[in-house]
């Protein structure tokens, strides 16, 4: 029989990304569930469904929230945490190398690096410089990846991901599937593991 398994729908910009992207690995091993990692872009998605960009950066009341429940959950999770100083920050290279990664396994050990190096030290992440000296602290080939990354294939990877994500319907992140079953938001991982756990071994990924 297959083992329990999730998609895993995230942005390495996005700060409810961030809670998940820390806490998915652990959670998920416990509960004997496989996860899929499926990085994208959802500016590309937000642009198509009109907003300006993330909701709480249109909106200040929203946002002023929004931060005031960063600090919260990231207490919750003993997660670090730093509000940031730019956001979103660009993440196009960083997310590019984590689609280059597919399911490599070094692929969730990358993804918490970019978001502990945004979320909790408030520092740039999609430089090359900034890149590289991520990857060389994970004992990662930084410059062969980082060609590998900027290709056109790979690129268009990144489009193809992202346009799978808006298929999916897909309107923020994080979002986790179980076969066709959607979970939208950090606050409902712990639903989708547990979904997962107890769905009949059948589903196909989404």
């Amino acid at each position: 029989m297959p083992r329990p398994s999730l998609d895993f729908w995230f942005d390495l910009a996005s700060n409810y990304s961030y809670l998940s992207v820390m806490r998915i690995e652990a959670l998920a091993a416990r509960e004997g569930v496989d996860v899929r990692w499926r990085p994208f872009l959802l500016g590309p998605i937000l642009d198509a469904l009109g907003w300006e960009g993330p909701p709480f950066v249109v909106q200040k009341e929203k946002g002023a929230y929004v931060w005031q429940d960063m600090r919260r959950q990231s207490r919750k999770y003993a997660l670090p945490w730093q509000q940031p100083t730019e956001f979103p920050r660009r993440t196009v290279l960083a997310t590019r190398i984590a689609v280059l990664a597919a399911d490599e396994p070094w692929l969730p050990g990358w993804c918490r690096a970019v978001m502990t190096r945004n979320y909790g030290d408030d520092r740039e992440v999609d430089s090359p410089e900034a890149v590289a000296e991520m990857l060389t602290t994970l004992s990662l080939p930084a410059q062969q990846i980082i060609e590998a990354a900027g290709s056109d294939p790979n690129r268009l990877r990144l489009r193809e991901r992202t346009q799978a994500a808006r298929d999916l319907g897909i309107f923020g992140a994080p979002t986790f599937f179980v076969g066709e079953e959607m979970f939208w938001g950090n606050d409902r991982l712990e639903d989708a593991v547990e979904a997962a756990r107890s769905a009949p071994q059948n589903q196909g990924s989404a």
